[in-house]
């Protein structure tokens, strides 16, 4: 699926990312922190200037775990670089969405235009498979470096106070830990 040397240069990276805020490879990595490092500013849909009420408002509203509901677009203007969080799902969920759009900027991965349907539905006029695959890994990694899981095992750190801990959710912990082989290693 990968290309061979991704995910240890994604390990790598979750590092060296630390390393340039003056952090421990282990500890958590604030994903606002790491886009202001990387110059991208973030949003959420009301400090988006001119927005109506009545957008904001449809934006906001939370169809709970629709998976047709947006979690975060990256407007790239010129040299500027915006990424817009839904500000309606829970804190994990918008540091891992924020993580996956940070993801396709450090990877360097092309934009596509964005087209809004006769109904309001934001339609993407393409989609590349790899690149969205590379981007979840890379935010996986960003998030939970294996460093950061070996951590929270080896300090036998409860699972649902390591998910808060790193401004995760709990489903995101369980699966790095499972993706990584750091769950067999403490068996």
């Amino acid at each position: 699926m990968f290309e061979r040397g991704f995910k240890t240069w994604c390990e790598k990276y979750a590092v060296d990312a630390r390393s340039e805020l003056n952090l421990k490879s282990s500890d958590p990595l604030d994903p606002r922190k790491l886009a202001a490092n990387l110059k991208i500013r973030v949003w959420t849909p009301d400090q988006v200037p001119g927005l109506s009420a009545e957008s904001l408002q449809i934006l906001l509203r939370n169809d709970g775990k629709s998976p047709s509901c947006w979690s975060a677009v990256t407007l790239v203007v010129g040299t500027r670089i915006v990424v817009v969080l839904n500000s309606s799902h829970s804190k994990g969920r918008q540091s891992s969405d924020l993580m996956h759009e940070l993801s396709h900027r450090i990877r360097g991965h092309e934009t596509h235009d964005m087209e809004a349907s006769p109904a309001g539905i934001m339609l993407l006029s393409a989609y590349d498979k790899k690149q969205e695959e590379e981007a979840d890994w890379l935010s996986g990694c960003l998030l939970l470096p294996r460093e950061a899981l070996v951590w929270i095992k080896g300090n036998h750190i409860d699972p649902n106070e390591a998910a808060q801990i790193f401004g995760v959710s709990k489903r995101m912990l369980d699966y790095r830990m499972a993706m990584t082989g750091v769950n067999r290693q403490y068996a």
